[in-house]
């Protein structure tokens, strides 16, 4: 029995008590291998929350998670779970210091459990949408309701914390809004990218056992060392670790791996598997599996989403990449971006052709519109295949689905050579600890880990990375990996270096460091994790705990 189907017959007996039931079992503490641990209800929680800016206006909304057969356009209408009948689910917007009322209804098949993370919001912890750690998972035919606090303003969205359900339908865009908001602009709009194979080629638990079988039948692939291969020039002198080095002169660089679903130099004999997949700009491996269609606000390339504007207009996009396994290089045809927001946090303005997206991040730009139809392209990195929306302002005729903007082989940044705006930048403090996060596995056994041990959601307290409120906390993610790994922390932001941008989602190249800084001001237990989808579940996920 896989790990997803071990795990639900585990939840599914544990009912739908919610926080309650776990609250009863820890009493305030956990092992913790020896340290007590501030428990998900315990009263620093709820001091912490008291401490929050609220507005007293209560935003309610209900959430469906079902079958449904949904319509992706271009006749593909594969059957999938998503919040209520569609995919990406309705739109959630409040504004700072509204408190979120959402009742969670699971009407999945199955005995199939279920959860909702609300993913970079820093929210109280039994509101994290965890299971088991900070709460019982949401059984079929029951329901839950999360009520938290939203403080921060910025571009949000949220999913399920269970299996991979992540790469099914159930995500949609939180937004919450700054009623002071600094930013001019005439209009908005939420891009939410997708990589897709639900109810196409397979099911996400088909392609993650798959994927656990490893590639031992794949010959001499399995001795491949990818730590020899030219993936490109070094970073650029300013940039860090994490940093995609100089992307502006890609040249005539590959921006394809050598398989894709419709490559036949790809293993074949691999129904999921992704082989071949490579970027420079990844520092190597880009992804483990394949894609049939790659998504923009739920619409394939063919039959494209398309965004009705006038020319001049200054629009606000606020791009976030809800795939599972796949970072998007994103521009738009004939315009320059200019970066304002990463993770819902402002950095210092920067005009760029094209942007890196990893699983998890979002970025915020401003646009101002042509005349005319343009291409909005999220090339599937390394993966030959790209997803398309339109912008519409004039005349013109639709570009085709494989259309490539020279923007795409521009000026491209990612959020390490980005600099935090001054009012979110960290104060200047004395680090009180510092964690190695030593990024750990390989694809040929498919054993991904955090220092060498793999995550066991049904104990999630056995090997916990303590830290202290109030302390400055120093996290130096090492990639001892071949592969890129976007790394996420519930709860908190961090700061990327010193002056770096605040995140809660950043890149880790294969053999680099990445150091970042936290404020311990969220007192619980914190899932810190790849966003990858897989390798999440493989178990390369740890427990970020305050000592009670």
């Amino acid at each position: 029995m896989n790990g997803i189907n071990r795990r639900s017959v585990l939840l599914t007996g544990l009912g739908a008590a919610g926080a309650g039931l776990l609250a009863a079992c820890s009493s305030g503490s956990g092992s913790g291998g020896g340290n007590a641990l501030v428990s998900p209800t315990a009263s620093a929680v709820t001091a912490a929350d008291m401490k929050r800016k609220a507005t007293g206006r209560r935003k309610k909304v209900t959430l469906t998670a079902a079958p449904a057969m949904i319509d992706l356009g271009g006749g593909v209408m594969p059957r999938t779970w998503a919040f209520d009948g569609r995919t990406p689910g309705r739109e959630v917007r409040l504004s700072a210091g509204d408190t979120l009322v959402a009742e969670l209804s699971n009407q999945l098949p199955n005995k199939t459990t279920t959860s909702i993370h609300w993913h970079g919001i820093a929210l109280r912890n039994d509101m994290d949408g965890v299971p088991p750690a900070v709460q019982t998972a949401v059984r079929a035919g029951s329901t839950f309701t999360y009520s938290f606090i939203a403080p921060d303003p910025g571009t949000y969205f949220f999913h399920p914390h269970v299996g991979v359900q992540l790469d099914r339908g159930l995500y949609a865009p939180l937004i919450v809004e700054d009623p002071k908001e600094p930013l001019s602009y005439d209009d908005e709009w939420v891009v939410l990218l997708d990589d897709w194979l639900d109810g196409v080629t397979g099911t996400p638990d088909d392609a993650f056992a798959e994927l656990r079988r490893g590639m031992a039948d794949m010959g001499d692939m399995s001795g491949m060392d990818m730590s020899g291969m030219d993936m490109g020039g070094s970073p650029s002198p300013g940039s860090s670790d994490a940093g995609m080095g100089n992307m502006g002169d890609m040249g005539g660089m590959d921006m394809g791996g050598s398989a894709s679903p419709s490559d036949p130099s790809g293993d074949m004999s691999k129904k999921f598997m992704l082989t071949g997949a490579v970027s420079k700009l990844l520092g190597g491996d880009a992804g483990d599996v394949k894609y049939p269609h790659h998504l923009i606000n739920g619409r394939v390339a063919a039959d494209p989403d398309v965004y009705t504007g006038k020319p001049g207009k200054k629009v606000r996009l606020r791009i976030i990449n809800a795939g599972s396994d796949t970072a998007y290089r994103v521009a738009l045809g004939g315009h320059k971006l200019t970066i304002t927001h990463t993770d819902g946090f402002p950095v210092q303005h920067q005009e760029v052709d094209a942007l890196m997206v990893g699983m998890g991040e979002r970025y915020d730009v401003l646009v101002t519109l042509g005349d005319g139809v343009f291409p909005l392209v999220a090339l599937a990195e390394g993966k030959n295949a790209s997803g398309l929306a339109l912008v519409r302002t004039g005349s013109g005729s639709k570009p085709s689905a494989t259309v490539r903007p020279t923007e795409l082989n521009g000026m491209i940044m990612s959020a390490s050579q980005l600099q935090a705006a001054d009012g979110v930048r960290l104060k200047s403090a004395k680090t009180d600890v510092t964690h190695q996060i030593k990024l750990t596995g390989n694809m040929m056994k498919y054993n991904w880990s955090i220092n060498g041990k793999q995550f066991d959601m049904n104990n999630p307290e056995a090997h916990p990375i303590v830290i202290e409120e109030g302390q400055r906390v120093r996290l130096d993610f090492v990639n001892t990996t071949e592969m890129w790994h976007p790394m996420h922390l519930h709860g908190h932001t961090y700061q990327l270096g010193t002056t770096g941008p605040r995140k809660d989602t950043a890149i880790v190249l294969p053999k680099k460091t990445v150091s970042v800084f936290l404020d311990a001001d969220n007192p619980g237990q914190w899932m810190l994790h790849c966003h990858n989808a897989y390798h999440g579940e493989a178990g390369m996920m740890a427990n970020v705990a305050y000592k009670a």
